[in-house]
């Protein structure tokens, strides 16, 4: 059985959305009653605080300073979507330091592969910009982290029903870190094209798989078991990180694709196939709380299995 950690923590609660908002702390409430079924075999770890530095390995140096203060002010709408509230930046900030202390856990051997059930969640947050109902991007961070910490090629797949525009951008004209996505297209946030390859150096080193609304468990399978290994064993990365958006389930409010519970978890365990090297799954979305528990318990269970 693979070590495999999880990372939690109850400040994840406190980042009030709204009532009504699709992403409120019903969604790690639930995750967590699934996660318990899985029982001991889990190493729990706790994450830390990340600091403005470290948040400015993505984003701009005064973005973190503005965010705290309008959470400190009673918080505001940052875009029509995406709301901060007192406790939201302490939230985020632990949120991204859950990459990072689990970056330290793999470096230092005590995992394997990790889990981050967090939120608010990140892939969609760009350099000065938080959109989409994220405020900093965890997972974009973490990967720059890793690199300090000698992990020089990252690979991040994203299988989220919305494009990580922001993840995307992060890395566009980079060749160290490759960013792979398969979405709901055309779709919010309207990126995302095949057409988009990367700039400079970093040509070739985005792939993106648009996908229509409808697309099911064997086109996903087909492009998980299929493209995606090939792509990683060219690449050959020290680490993989994950966007684990669950919105591409077929049972989702805010998406319209069709995969199965199963069909995750064989996507997971294609994932997992595709390198020997460690992973990382950081939580982005899904919104049907049953269907999102289900789907990380899973996914968990492939961690430790596959």
């Amino acid at each position: 059985m693979r070590k495999v950690g999880y990372i939690y923590d109850d400040i994840y609660l406190k980042h009030y959305t709204g009532e009504g908002h699709p992403e409120s702390p019903h969604r790690l409430r639930a995750i967590n009653e699934y996660v318990d079924l899985i029982g001991d075999r889990l190493i729990h770890i706790k994450p830390r605080r990340a600091t403005a530095q470290e948040i400015a390995l993505v984003h701009d140096i005064y973005y973190p300073q503005e965010i705290m203060d309008l959470c400190s002010a009673g918080g505001t709408y940052l875009d029509p979507d995406t709301r901060c509230s007192p406790f939201t930046y302490e939230a985020a900030v632990y949120a991204v330091g859950a990459g990072l202390e689990a970056v330290d856990r793999i470096k230092e051997g005590q995992v394997e592969r990790v889990f981050a059930a967090v939120r608010p969640p990140g892939h969609h947050a760009e350099y000065s910009r938080a959109m989409g109902f994220c405020i900093f991007n965890n997972i974009a961070i973490a990967a720059r982290y890793a690199q300090q910490k000698g992990f020089g090629r990252v690979f991040i797949i994203d299988f989220d029903a919305h494009h990580g525009n922001g993840t995307q951008k992060a890395f566009y004209d980079d060749d160290t870190v490759f960013y792979f996505s398969t979405h709901q297209y055309p779709f919010y946030p309207g990126t995302g094209s095949a057409e988009e390859r990367g700039i400079g150096k970093g040509l070739g080193y985005t792939y993106n798989v648009p996908l229509p609304a409808g697309t099911g468990d064997d086109v996903f399978l087909q492009i998980y078991g299929e493209e995606l290994p090939q792509l990683v064993e060219s690449f050959n990365p020290d680490i993989v990180m994950v966007s684990a958006g669950y919105d591409l389930h077929m049972d989702d409010p805010l998406a319209n694709l069709q995969v199965s519970t199963e069909g995750i978890g064989g996507i997971v365990e294609s994932i997992l196939k595709s390198t020997d090297r460690p992973f990382l799954f950081m939580l982005e979305g899904g919104y049907n709380i049953i269907a999102l528990g289900e789907s990380v318990k899973l996914t968990i269970e492939k961690m430790l299995t596959v």
